[in-house]
């Protein structure tokens, strides 16, 4: 396993309809680096997010979807996406407040 840091761990934030009204029951999605496990992002969200809590992790690994042009055929690139919920006297993800 690589030698993956805290601050590698979270990629970007998912911008989504979905993920947007999960934010309503304190649930927030992110991209995760592929090799990265539950734990490793509950830290990594507790020490970049000044004052949060962590309650519950969720990941899952999407698979890169097919793509053609013309008659090259390739594939898009696989990732891994975190929801990961906080508890209830946890303070808000700030990046999040804006949008």
């Amino acid at each position: 396993m690589a030698n993956i840091q805290y601050y590698d761990v979270i990629l970007s934030p998912v911008v989504t309809e979905k993920s947007m009204s999960l934010m309503a029951d304190r649930q927030y999605t992110f991209y995760v680096h592929p090799d990265a496990n539950k734990t490793m992002i509950k830290q990594a969200v507790e020490k970049m997010f000044e004052g949060t809590k962590v309650e519950k992790v969720n990941t899952m690994n999407i698979p890169g979807k097919k793509k053609r042009r013309g008659v090259v055929v390739g594939k898009t690139a696989a990732r891994k996406k975190a929801i990961v919920k906080l508890t209830s006297d946890s303070a808000d993800i700030e990046i999040f407040s804006g949008l």
